[in-house]
């Protein structure tokens, strides 16, 4: 089956989302800091599995075609986030559904779980993390500066955005997840953790460069009965380099 786009009306600004798939378990995917459904998932949106799923994946607001508003970092930006999928999926008359997070999607997942257990059927949640270390803004100061990105990661998203609001974007996000780092322990979403009821999956790539694997080690810990799989030559975007066996992993786990 094809992947349809469209936009939808909610909380004051109009969602760009893709949707494939016609099965009765409903999934949206969450992408990272400056991602969108297109340039985050295009192997779960060519390759799970159509008839069991129906795929939906969104654009948050300030990102890929949910521009306008420009994207900005409150320091409630994962709430609103949060808020913005589950009404999103609401919108889009799915009851319940399963939440498939990656990156700063992965946090905006967790957060919705722990708010809308009514509204959340599984959670899968990968290169995520609760809190800011010291540590991690020394890494994320190291991506600031977009120009000294990788051509391969950099290119689709200046073809989508244009230099000027990749580049300071991507400076804003640094600033606004570094602000975690600010509270004595740094906490984004620790406390949320054991409200998570539902069945939890946590994947961490064990050559991860951006998010440490005590993140996941945590997350793992403090979200009850959660599964975690390490995967050893994984790294941030590991189900985008071994889509096949992450799409297998996440199918076995929401069927």
């Amino acid at each position: 089956t094809s992947v349809t786009s469209a936009k939808i009306h909610v909380n004051g600004v109009h969602l760009h989302y893709q949707r494939t798939g016609e099965g009765s378990h409903a999934v949206l995917l969450l992408p990272g800091m400056l991602g969108s459904g297109q340039t985050d998932f295009g192997p779960q949106l060519k390759s799970m599995n159509k008839q069991l799923f129906t795929i939906v994946a969104w654009d948050p607001r300030g990102y890929g075609q949910s521009i306008p508003p420009s994207r900005d970092f409150p320091p409630h930006f994962f709430e609103r986030d949060a808020k913005d999928a589950v009404d999103l999926m609401q919108a889009l008359k799915f009851k319940k559904f399963s939440l498939l997070g990656w990156s700063d999607g992965g946090i905006t997942a967790l957060i919705a779980a722990a708010k809308y257990p009514t509204l959340i059927h599984k959670l899968v949640v990968w290169g995520a993390n609760a809190s800011v270390t010291q540590e991690d803004v020394r890494i994320y100061n190291g991506i600031r500066d977009v120009s000294k990105w990788s051509e391969k990661v950099r290119k689709p998203l200046e073809d989508m955005y244009g230099h000027k609001y990749f580049a300071k974007t991507c400076e804003a996000w640094v600033d606004g997840i570094s602000g975690f780092a600010e509270k004595s322990d740094g906490n984004i979403c620790q406390e949320l953790l054991p409200d998570i009821k539902c069945p939890t999956f946590i994947i961490h790539g064990q050559k991860d460069p951006l998010v440490p694997q005590a993140h996941a080690e945590y997350i793992h810990k403090h979200i009850k009965g959660s599964r975690f799989l390490l995967m050893p030559e994984g790294k941030h975007n590991l189900h985008l380099r071994f889509a096949e066996e992450f799409n297998r992993h996440v199918e076995d786990f929401l069927h």
